[in-house]
């Protein structure tokens, strides 16, 4: 597929995306929408790819909302059918079964937050600033900003960002929980490339069973989720790369995984 608002580029077992919208600071249409969905297939499918890095062309955005302009002509039933196209990619990127980190080098607003939100890991300059500000524009959150914020950041921070509209800047994200990492922005893209290729060497089923046991077992009860975990623990003792990982720890070597 070619892609008008997205561009690609593999590095070693490392896929970027970057959405490259600079001159709207990358807001997210409808067509962008679809070219991540399918982005994301692509990479989800292609067992080359281990980690996936999803950023924003430009000095001043990694994705700064939806795209007003667009909302402003949608009918009720248009504005339903927005929010589950952009909730389903959502769902998608947070269930690709790969680590996903959203590198969040500027303003990460609305739909912009809400797609960081669906990453796993979200490294951030230290200049960013983050928030929910759909109320100022008479709405609320779309795309699952009301869900994944609460379970990120509880119920407090959630109703403070959501109801007042007000972004936040990267230190007091990252003391919520919101931000997993901030970093000085000269050091941003270093630190990102640093932790993907970190993932990229680690076992493919071992990192997809943590975050099924973190993403599924934790929306259970916790004597389910225990069992849950105790399946997925189960089930990696009949990779290849459990043995690897074990003779490589026994023999005092690096590790060569191949994701079987």
């Amino acid at each position: 597929m070619n892609f008008t608002h997205l561009l690609l580029e593999d590095r070693g077992a490392v896929r970027w995306i970057t959405l490259n919208r600079p001159e709207k600071l990358n807001a997210l249409n409808r067509a962008t929408l679809s070219e991540l969905h399918a982005a994301f297939e692509a990479a989800g499918s292609d067992d080359a790819v281990r980690v996936v890095v999803l950023t924003g062309a430009g000095p001043k955005a990694f994705v700064a909302g939806a795209d007003i302009a667009e909302m402003n002509g949608l009918s009720a039933v248009q504005g339903r059918d927005f929010s589950r196209h952009g909730q389903r990619l959502m769902s998608r990127i947070e269930q690709l079964g790969k680590p996903v980190l959203a590198m969040v080098n500027g303003f990460a607003l609305g739909g912009g937050l809400e797609l960081a939100m669906a990453c796993h890991l979200r490294i951030a300059a230290d200049t960013a600033k983050v928030g929910q500000p759909e109320v100022n524009l008479g709405l609320v959150p779309g795309f699952g900003g009301t869900q994944r914020l609460l379970r990120l950041a509880g119920r407090s921070a959630t109703l403070e960002l959501c109801l007042l509209g007000q972004p936040i800047d990267a230190q007091r994200a990252l003391h919520l929980g919101i931000l997993s990492r901030v970093v000085p922005a000269d050091q941003l893209q270093a630190e990102t490339t640093r932790l993907a290729e970190q993932l990229a060497q680690s076992a493919p089923q071992a990192l997809r069973g943590v975050l099924d046991a973190v993403l599924v077992g934790g929306e259970t009860s916790l004597e389910a989720g225990l069992d849950y975990e105790t399946q997925l623990f189960a089930v990696a003792f009949s990779t290849d790369d459990m043995k690897e990982g074990t003779d490589a720890f026994l023999a005092r070597r690096k590790p060569s995984f191949t994701g079987r």
